[in-house]
């Protein structure tokens, strides 16, 4: 996508499509009247504050805190739904505390992508209020990705989806695409609240809103507009959220901390390979990987779609270092072939046995089967097929023994 923000003067009707969870269409051959100004004296919870820049992926500072100080919308006592919310976000303080440990990786990401875009901090929860910061997948027309984006909603963003790649489960895309989408929202509507409400009910939606009631006062926090309710609740989830993170103490949670080795930073990647490849020279486990490159649907990851990874710092420089060596051992072999010529037939076998045995090496991978494993289990676990593990282990089924040693790659 360009980098440039949607114009205020000029947002065709095709972009109301530009929603969430449920879709409202513009009648045709209907150009909507110009917003109201906005107040001249403008409520706090409709100014949005200064943003700092994003912070790199090192950075040691507090994620809370800077989202703490980038909050733009009312607090925890602003209306007895938003306090509603978060005690329930909290009744199980041990649950979400957790939830929000297996959160935080991405969600600081976002918060550093939102802070670029100058998108007030409320909405770096999004994903949370959407999917719990899952990577759900998309089926039939269904929305897909922590952000619960429908397919429509995609191509208007400029997200790839097709057979291999959607790019709605793209954690970097989709950060980038949705903040790009809200400062836009916000250059028209001039409230983040209405921006909450554009987001879910459809932009479209929110400038018939504004048109027929004007900009909603400071308060109530909740706007008395006729919207469904689930946009309604939607916002005040939203504040709900934001208010835990206020005042964790007050529902007795504690917000985890996130390690500087476990920031998320994106890794150029020079050719496809599957995944489970890619975990083994990152050195952690495919399913975290797979996790945070969910994009990919046939756990292929493939530069002809997104010529990069998502993954923890702490295992980035080992991807970067083997991607490395291949490189380097790959050039040695190429220099040890040509000089086979000169050496004649015996040095030329030799090499060649040396050569292969590097090969099996690199290449010769094993599994031992875990109780109530399924060979498909396995084949899914490091992206092969079932034919080739039968192949390659001489197995005539699919039977397989808890403790056995299975081959997962060929043996060149």
């Amino acid at each position: 996508m360009s980098s440039h923000r949607y114009p205020k003067r000029l947002l065709p009707l095709m972009l109301s499509a530009l929603l969430t969870a449920c879709a409202t269409t513009p009648p045709p051959h209907r150009e909507p009247a110009p917003l109201p100004a906005p107040p001249a004296s403008a409520a706090p919870v409709e100014t949005a504050p200064p943003a700092a820049a994003a912070e790199p992926a090192q950075d040691n500072g507090n994620v809370w805190d800077r989202l703490r100080g980038s909050f733009a919308m009312a607090d925890c006592d602003a209306d007895p739904a938003v306090l509603s919310w978060a005690r329930r976000y909290t009744s199980n303080p041990q649950r979400f505390e957790e939830e929000a440990q297996a959160a935080l990786p991405k969600l600081t990401y976002v918060q550093q992508v939102a802070a670029e875009h100058n998108v007030a901090g409320e909405f770096v929860l999004l994903p949370w209020i959407e999917s719990g910061f899952r990577p759900v997948p998309g089926r039939r027309g269904r929305p897909a990705g922590m952000w619960q984006i429908m397919p429509a909603t995609a191509a208007a963003m400029g997200l790839h989806v097709d057979r291999r790649y959607d790019g709605r489960l793209d954690v970097q895309a989709t950060a980038d695409a949705v903040m790009k989408l809200l400062s836009g929202y916000h250059e028209q509507f001039h409230d983040w609240r209405i921006v909450d409400y554009a987001y879910n009910a459809g932009e479209y939606k929110a400038r018939q809103l504004v048109q027929q009631h004007g900009l909603p006062p400071e308060t109530p926090v909740i706007p008395h507009w006729p919207v469904h309710n689930i946009t309604r609740e939607h916002l005040t989830k939203l504040l709900g959220m934001a208010c835990v993170v206020r005042e964790p103490d007050r529902f007795h949670v504690s917000l985890p901390a996130l390690a500087p080795s476990q920031h998320l930073v994106k890794v150029p990647l020079p050719h496809s390979m599957p995944l489970a490849r890619a975990a083994d020279r990152a050195g952690m486990p495919v399913d975290t990987l797979k996790s945070l490159n969910a994009a990919f649907r046939n756990d292929i990851a493939d530069t002809s779609v997104a010529s990069y990874l998502m993954m923890p710092v702490s295992h980035a420089q080992q991807f970067r270092d083997a991607l490395l060596n291949q490189a380097a051992s790959a050039s040695a072999d190429a220099a040890l072939v040509a000089g086979i010529g000169a050496a004649g037939a015996d040095s030329a076998a030799a090499s060649a046995g040396a050569k292969s045995t590097r090969a099996a090496a690199e290449h010769a991978r094993t599994h031992r089967v875990k109780s109530g494993e399924s060979l498909w289990q396995v084949a899914h676990r490091y992206s092969v097929n079932v034919r080739d593990l039968q192949r390659w282990n001489h197995l005539q089924g699919q039977h397989i023994t808890p403790g056995q040693v299975l081959k997962v790659s060929a043996s060149h």
